[in-house]
């Protein structure tokens, strides 16, 4: 619900606390007062932060880089969802309007066997970098760009690469997925290739490995339950599982030793 009048709030804070990855977590608790609706959700932990600091205490560690929506280091659940409240939008441009005075807030980190955690809502996520070595790339040479109409690609094939492009690897679809799947992100960096000519020579290649690496990671499956298109903050479509699930047959069925 957004906080129509802009009152400043007072916040019941409960955050995943945990000092290493071989350590048990807790839950603790933090009241924060005077929090202004117009911060982000990030500024608002930066508050707590420098209290935690002043008072002797260690701060609650979070991912983030850019802080304007682009890279999706800073994936957290917010009471229960991936990223918060707000659709299509990540953690760093959720507002404090979309919380209301003496509202509780839970805050944990993602929670899946291949994102084990390393601080507090910190989680690591190299499987994702695994399976991008597996299969994420193309073999054209390198050099100076070549003429923008030398490879003509139909405008639905373009629409759709772009659209799986925009995946930022945030990993929201493996918290917000009852089996953490990766699934979506696997799907959507395969669409982005096979939808485009430079992408031809691993097509086949490229699937089965990415697949592969994908469950080597311990990823569970998927079970369209689409609640990955649900959380994920640039609205990749489960479209691109169903194209995943297209190529991954073709593959199995004439991939040769």
């Amino acid at each position: 619900m957004t906080n129509p009048a802009k009152k400043r709030l007072s916040l019941h804070l409960r955050i995943w606390r945990q000092s290493r990855t071989d350590e048990a977590g807790e839950f603790r608790d933090y009241q924060l007062q005077d929090i202004s609706p117009d911060m982000s959700f990030l500024e608002m932990l930066d508050i707590l932060n420098q209290q935690l600091i002043e008072q002797g205490e260690a701060p609650v560690a979070f991912d983030h880089d850019c802080r304007e929506g682009i890279c999706g280091t800073c994936g957290m659940m917010i009471n229960g969802q991936a990223h918060g409240p707000d659709h299509e939008t990540t953690t760093c441009q959720l507002h404090m309007r979309h919380f209301n005075d003496g509202d509780t807030i839970i805050i944990e980190p993602w929670r899946a066997r291949a994102f084990p955690v390393l601080r507090d809502l910190i989680v690591n996520r190299s499987a994702f970098d695994r399976i991008i070595q597996a299969g994420g790339y193309v073999s054209i040479k390198t050099g100076q760009a070549p003429e923008g109409n030398a490879n003509l690609i139909p405008q639905q094939h373009q629409e759709g690469s772009l659209d799986a492009a925009a995946c930022i690897g945030c990993g929201a679809c493996v918290a917000a997925c009852k089996n953490a799947s990766a699934m979506l992100f696997t799907a959507a960096k395969v669409s982005h290739f096979v939808q485009l000519p430079q992408g031809a020579p691993e097509r086949t290649k490229r699937v089965l490995a990415m697949i592969n690496q994908h469950d080597e990671e311990g990823f569970g499956a998927c079970t369209n339950t689409s609640e990955c298109e649900a959380a994920c903050p640039a609205a990749v479509s489960v479209s691109h599982i169903a194209r995943l699930n297209r190529e991954y047959l073709k593959a199995m069925l004439t991939a040769t030793d």
